[in-house]
């Protein structure tokens, strides 16, 4: 490869690790064709980006804010996903696709600037996402005004019957 073109697939990938803290490393052994375009395919329906690199590459265009200790995940076959927002959902796809594949690993990887594990990643991936998060948040603060609401419903409703009933003894 020449020397302009490693510079250019430096910057692009220094770029991206600027724009994006959420990225995977990911081990795809042996995977068809067909899966890496379907997951590709996946990946970009999604709103995240995937890309195969080089490591030696990669490890140049790492910034200064990442942790060091994501430079060892680098070796073998290697691809990095990335996500600007929603880093549970990609590790959730990310996870069920592997399930679904046997041939894609997680190596580790950098959350919100934060080291991550492997071991961690199948935590981090079984964590409700942020949208279903606030659904719950906004339920649980509407709950104690629904059972006000409720509770002063029925006491209007026997106040009426009390009233019907007191009429009717008249």
């Amino acid at each position: 490869m020449k020397r302009e073109i490693k510079e250019k697939h430096i910057n692009q990938l220094a770029e991206a690790f600027r724009e994006q803290n959420t990225f995977y490393l990911l081990e795809f052994n042996k995977m068809p064709v067909s899966q890496s375009v379907e997951l590709r395919k996946l990946l970009r329906k999604n709103s995240y980006s995937f890309r195969i690199i080089k490591n030696r590459l990669a490890l140049r265009a790492l910034p200064e804010g990442i942790p060091e200790g994501v430079r060892p995940y680098f070796r073998k076959t290697t691809a990095i996903a990335f996500a600007a927002k929603n880093p549970i959902g990609l590790a959730r796809l990310l996870k069920d696709f592997s399930v679904q594949s046997k041939t894609l690993a997680v190596k580790g990887g950098v959350v919100e600037g934060q080291l991550l594990s492997p071991e961690k990643f199948s935590d981090l991936a079984r964590l409700t996402s942020r949208e279903e998060l606030l659904g719950k948040i906004g339920y649980l603060m509407a709950y104690p005004l629904i059972k006000f609401q409720t509770t002063w419903q029925a006491s209007l409703s026997q106040l009426g019957r009390l009233l019907s009933q007191l009429k009717s003894k008249k």
